[in-house]
């Protein structure tokens, strides 16, 4: 039996005291956190019996729509409503899900029990409408297309063979952080009564520009000529499964496209617009205001004429990320790179909220930064490491931060990843340490990143240690200046095994210091 498997975010935050002059960033609403084990299971297996439908076709449709997690959905598309908790309700569907179910518009939307009574009540009536015979499983999928609001009927094939019943062929399993087993369905040996995809994947496989395995064609009306050069990729989420993304960017009435969409597995990627040509994905003229003060020249134009796009299966809300999706995702971007000779830094790979602030924060703030870039130079054959102050954006296999709660949180402009650490200078041993791994001993040059202000120490002690602990050098650095840029510490040697560099608050006081990243290359 082959399981799919997926480990669910805790969606908690770690909030560290403020100290020092520097302010710490506004609180944002969380997710409505997903309900515990049993929980789960017992919601799904009492919304199926009360309403007749079976319990792990229930199950498969949240894992397709959201992997289980409690979303509160965003626009991302212009025509598409917002889609809420784990069984991705929007628009009508949810509407008429909540009245059937008899609770509130808001419960539908943020309670875990009413998002998924509500959709258990709406599949209900979808299987009287399509005569549904509901003893056979198989059965279920005119209402399980009907249920997916999908327009098309290649789309709402793919929906139903490729993401729905092949997660019943598969199987689920679906575990906490910790480990725990949070959602399960045994592996069906069933094929939907439903008409297959009308073109095989075979015959549409190989995208003009990035032919790899897993990768499709699926051509988009929605496009125009560019009048610039390509300097950056945007990185976007769908505010919806893959197959609702896709369909909706191919669909001539939608007025939107983007280059790619990435399922949420990483085994297929859809291209719809030639990269040479312009995707229809941001409503934004570039503004480098947005993008810590970079390529003022471009200002003015219409970011589409700029940019690639790649939409993510999920949504900006989503606690965590599917390893495979962001490493497939990462190996597309490196592509792009390399053709479109892109450079590989988050002045060039940046999120659609950045560049569009006024109405989008796509791809959320728990999109893995660190990670994806350093997945992007592994791809491309870099050794470079990468590591952030947010251990949600670091590859955990290679990189990893430690700090105690006597650092604060910061977010003014020029951070990277999502936001930084900082601290009152004073003579105490409480330092920042980001920590590396190396299979094997190398000199290394080490790199800092930080937002520069008056308040800043400009001293600032960098400190590297080898595996074994020992002091391999340090540097005091001006963190007055050169904010929002790569800076060179040193050049030292590293043993085998998990390195650090340390930054220090024992230097001249009445400063701070500000922990944000450091690269080793």
């Amino acid at each position: 039996m082959r399981l799919r498997s997926l480990a669910l975010a805790a969606g908690a935050a770690l909030m560290l005291t403020a100290c020092g002059s520097e302010p710490t960033s506004p609180g944002v609403d969380e997710p409505t956190p997903a309900p515990t084990e049993k929980q789960l299971n017992a919601i799904f297996a009492s919304a199926g019996r009360e309403f007749n439908v079976p319990a792990e076709l229930l199950k498969s449709i949240g894992y397709v729509e959201t992997r289980f997690q409690m979303v509160r959905g965003e626009v991302e598309f212009d025509g598409m409503a917002p889609a809420f908790g784990i069984m991705a309700l929007r628009g009508d569907r949810l509407t008429r899900g909540a009245s059937l179910a008899r609770v509130s518009m808001e419960a539908a939307r943020s309670d875990a029990t009413s998002n998924i009574r509500s959709a258990a009540a709406l599949l209900s009536a979808l299987a009287d409408e399509h005569r549904v015979n509901r003893a056979d499983l198989a059965a279920w999928a005119p209402a399980v297309a009907a249920f997916s609001g999908i327009q098309s009927q290649e789309g709402q094939a793919m929906y139903v063979h490729s993401d729905v019943y092949s997660a019943l062929r598969s199987g689920i399993e679906a575990r906490s952080p910790s480990g725990n087993l949070m959602v399960s369905v045994a592996a069906r040996n069933v094929s939907p009564d439903f008409a297959r995809p009308s073109a095989s994947t075979s015959a549409l496989a190989c995208a003009p520009d990035y032919c790899v395995s897993g990768t499709i064609w699926r051509a988009s009306p929605n496009y125009s000529s560019r009048s610039t050069g390509i300097h950056y990729v945007i990185i976007h989420t769908c505010e919806s499964g893959y197959s609702g993304c896709w369909s909706w960017l191919t669909n001539s009435s939608s007025g939107v496209s983007a280059h790619y969409v990435v399922n949420e597995s990483g085994s297929e990627i859809s291209q719809l617009v030639r990269e040479a040509d312009k995707a229809w994905h941001i409503g934004a003229n570039y503004d480098c205001a947005n993008n810590g003060g970079h390529d003022c020249h471009n200002n003015g134009i219409q970011a589409n004429n700029l940019t690639i796009g790649i939409e993510h299966g999920g949504y900006a809300s989503s606690t965590s990320w599917p390893v495979g999706q962001i490493d497939a995702s990462a190996k597309l971007s490196c592509d792009i790179s390399k053709s479109q000779g892109i450079p590989r830094d988050r002045y060039h790979y940046v999120g659609h909220g950045q560049l569009q602030p006024y109405n989008r924060t796509d791809p959320g703030a728990n999109w893995p930064w660190t990670d994806y870039m350093n997945r992007i130079n592994s791809h491309c054959g870099s050794t470079s490491i990468i590591v952030d102050s947010n251990n949600a954006n670091n590859n955990g296999t290679v990189a990893k931060y430690e700090v105690s709660a006597n650092w604060g949180t910061g977010s003014s402009a020029g951070y990277y990843g999502t936001g930084y650490n900082f601290a009152s200078t004073e003579a105490i041993s409480d330092p920042a340490t980001f920590w590396f791994y190396l299979p094997a001993a190398a000199t290394r040059t080490i790199d800092g990143w930080w937002v520069a202000g008056t308040n800043r120490s400009t001293t600032a002690p960098f400190i590297a240690y080898n595996a074994s602990g020992a002091e391999v050098g340090r540097v005091s650095a001006n963190q007055q200046i050169n904010g929002g840029k790569w800076v060179a510490l040193g050049t030292w040697n590293f043993s085998a095994g998990w390195n650090k560099v340390q930054l220090s608050r024992w230097t001249t006081a009445g400063y701070v210091v500000i922990a944000d990243a450091v690269r080793i290359r």
